[in-house]
């Protein structure tokens, strides 16, 4: 009997829910997967409360990189473990040729001391520019892993059936790592090869601004890019009482700031994409009756477009720059590149659309752009890429919960069976032609 053809009287129940919502009906080879996925949900919980409990810093995932090394070799997969660090890839080959799909999940915790009361909370701890700090996973990439786990672990049991390849990619140091260990993440894991032969990659982050189970995506630009600026304006100490012997670096600093106001409101286009420019530390002076000779500003830019990121890069320069001159002082301007903004490619959500729609109908809707950065974008450079998140909070809490990256931050565990189902089906369905056509 041809076991692709067999269709299982869960599956047809299945079947008959999505057909009713509007949705498409799963394949056979998914409905088997879904089983599976279901069958795995105590592993599941079991994994994302272990990672929960010993978070680790970014480019220090010592023992999360051996954890998930050793669960993909009970899965009977061959990771490759140390690259760009700490991060582990592994490749399962199936057993009808086709594409090869990319699946992703982030592994660092962040410098919080959790707050929360659950029975696994963390109580690691870590050092942190020089500090001992809490460690938590207070952004969910515990439950990332828990969920790429299971999908490589449901996608390597039917490896037989599945019409091409899926690289499992366990990533280091999204959260931006120590000075000097620099590039990382993905970044340093595309420097690595690990995107060599893949036709399409897809990633998935929990958030807790969307319901439990729901899946949000945006075409086309998604998230921004983040870029840090930093101003060192010289001035010329004096006394307080004596403004006029010296030049007030914090009054040019404060003309600065309030000249790079304009930039936004009177600079940019902003009917094509908005953009940010927030200068958030002001450091200057020692003494109230004494005037420094130099102030520091500190800010970030965030946009959505490369040529309006080069813009903006240069009217901060040259504001910054003038502004002092006309005072009769220097401005020395810093921006340092952090990650390019994530852009979803528009003909692969098109065509990977109806796929989410399946795995959590009627809870699927388009995201507003998000301004937060994540370095997932350095797999979209290479090959097209769709980035979804996965709403992890009661709808009753949503807009009260805590946010991501805060030491109360909480996952409604129910919401992970929908988003490791999210990863196998985006899979499958790009192998077995719902990506067909989308090349670069």
């Amino acid at each position: 009997m041809n076991m692709r053809r067999v269709v299982t009287l869960g599956a047809l129940v299945l079947s008959s829910v999505m057909t009713a919502a509007g949705a498409q009906a799963p394949s056979p080879l998914l409905a088997d997967l879904d089983k599976r996925i279901a069958a795995s949900e105590p592993l599941l919980l079991e994994w994302r409360r272990h990672l929960h409990q010993h978070p680790e810093l970014s480019n220090r995932e010592v023992e999360t990189a051996k954890f998930v090394a050793d669960k993909l070799r009970s899965f009977g997969l061959e990771p490759q473990t140390g690259v760009a660090r700490h991060g582990v890839v592994a490749v399962l080959t199936g057993g009808l040729p086709g594409p090869t799909v990319a699946l992703r999940a982030d592994m660092d915790g962040l410098p919080v001391r959790e707050e929360t009361d659950l029975p696994f909370a963390s109580k690691a701890t870590g050092e942190y520019e020089g500090n001992t700090v809490g460690v938590m996973h207070a952004c969910g990439h515990d439950t990332h892993v828990a969920m790429l786990l299971t999908a490589a672990k449901v996608l390597s049991e039917m490896k037989d059936r599945l019409p091409g390849s899926v690289k499992f990619i366990f990533q280091p140091a999204e959260e931006g790592a120590p000075a000097g260990e620099r590039p990382a993440g993905a970044e340093a894991m595309v420097a690595a090869g690990v995107m060599k032969g893949v036709d399409a990659v897809f990633g998935l982050h929990v958030f807790s601004n969307i319901p439990t189970g729901h899946l949000t995506y945006r075409s086309g630009p998604f998230m921004a890019a983040s870029d840090q600026l930093d101003i060192i304006v010289r001035g010329r100490q004096t006394h307080g009482a004596t403004p006029w012997r010296g030049i007030d670096p914090i009054v040019v600093g404060s003309q600065i700031v309030m000249a790079l106001q304009t930039i936004v409101s009177r600079g940019v286009d902003i009917t094509a994409l908005p953009a940010i420019v927030t200068i958030g530390q002001f450091q200057a002076g020692v003494r109230n009756n004494i005037i420094p000779d130099s102030a520091r500003l500190v800010g970030t830019i965030r946009t959505f477009d490369d040529g309006m990121q080069a813009d903006i890069h240069a009217k901060v320069k040259r504001i910054a720059e003038n502004v002092a001159e006309a005072a009769g002082t220097t401005a020395q301007v810093t921006i340092t590149k952090g990650y390019p903004v994530t852009v979803n490619h528009p003909a692969l959500t098109t065509q990977m659309l109806p796929t989410l729609e399946r795995v959590a109908p009627g809870a699927v809707k388009q995201s507003e752009l998000i301004t937060g950065a994540e370095d997932f974008t350095y797999f979209q450079r290479q090959a097209p890429g769709l980035f979804v998140f996965l709403g992890i909070t009661p709808p009753a809490q949503v807009g009260k919960a805590p946010q991501n990256h805060s030491p109360l931050f909480a996952v409604d565990e129910k919401a992970l069976p929908t988003g490791a189902r999210a990863l196998v089906h985006l899979a499958v369905d790009y192998m077995t032609g719902a990506g067909t056509g989308v090349r670069r």
